[in-house]
C-alpha cells in the first residue's frame, strides 16, 4: 500500500478504480496452458486493459488506442528478445505509459500554438455507470499533473506494486511513494474532503 496510512481519499481513489477495473472485466488472466505465447494470444488477453489504461492517462479513446497499437507494434518488433510472457506484459504496461507520456508531451506542445481547449468529456455510459462520488474522483484525476495521475492509475487501476510502478514510470521507488502522497493530497484537497 501507497503511504504510511490509509486516509480517506486513498480508500476513495482505490475503490473507484478497483471499481473501474472490475466494470472493466480487466483482470489478469491465468495462462492455464503449457504452450509458449503466441504474440496472438498476449494480444487477446491483453489489448482491452492496455487501452483501459492509456484511457486513464491521455482521457482519449481513439488516441489511447493509437498508443496501445504502437506499444503491441514494438512488443511484434522485439518478440524474438523476450524471456517470456511477463517480460511481454512488462514491456506492454511501460510502452504504454511511455507512448502516453509522449502524446501528452505533444498536446502541450500544441497547446502552446493554439488556444487551450478542454480535454473530451468521457462518455455518457461509463459515467452513468459510477457514482456521484466516484465521478467526482474521476474528474479530479483529469486535474492532477501527469506524474501523479500515472502513479495513482497505475496503483489503483493496474493494481501494481510501488516497485512494479517504478519501473514502468522510470523513477525510483521513494518518488513512486511521494508522488502518491502529494496526488492522494491533492486529491483531497480538490474534492474539499478531510
Amino acid at each position: 500500500m501507497i503511504g504510511d496510512g490509509t486516509s480517506g481519499i486513498e480508500r476513495s481513489v482505490e475503490r473507484t478504480l478497483g471499481h473501474l477495473r472490475t466494470l472493466d472485466g480487466s483482470g489478469e488472466q491465468e495462462e492455464t496452458q503449457d504452450a509458449p505465447l503466441r504474440l496472438e494470444d498476449l494480444y487477446r488477453q491483453q489489448q482491452m486493459r492496455m487501452v483501459r489504461l492509456a484511457i486513464l492517462l491521455v482521457d482519449d479513446p481513439a488516441t489511447a488506442e493509437d498508443v496501445v497499437q504502437e506499444a503491441f507494434t514494438g512488443l511484434y518488433r522485439n518478440w524474438s528478445q523476450l524471456r517470456d510472457s511477463k517480460a511481454a506484459v512488462g514491456y506492454l504496461r511501460t510502452a504504454v505509459v511511455n507512448g502516453s507520456r509522449s502524446v501528452l508531451r505533444r498536446r502541450k506542445t500544441a497547446r502552446e500554438y493554439q488556444p487551450p481547449h478542454q480535454p473530451d468529456a468521457r462518455s455518457a455510459e461509463s459515467l452513468a455507470m459510477l457514482s456521484t462520488e466516484h465521478q467526482a474522483i474521476v474528474t479530479a484525476l483529469g486535474h492532477l499533473p501527469r506524474r501523479q495521475r500515472e502513479v495513482l492509475v497505475l496503483r489503483y487501476y493496474g493494481n501494481m506494486s510501488e516497485g512494479e510502478i517504478a519501473e514502468a514510470t522510470g523513477v525510483s521507488k521513494g518518488t513512486v511513494k511521494s508522488t502518491a502522497s502529494r496526488a492522494l493530497e491533492a486529491l483531497q484537497k480538490h474534492l474539499g474532503t478531510s
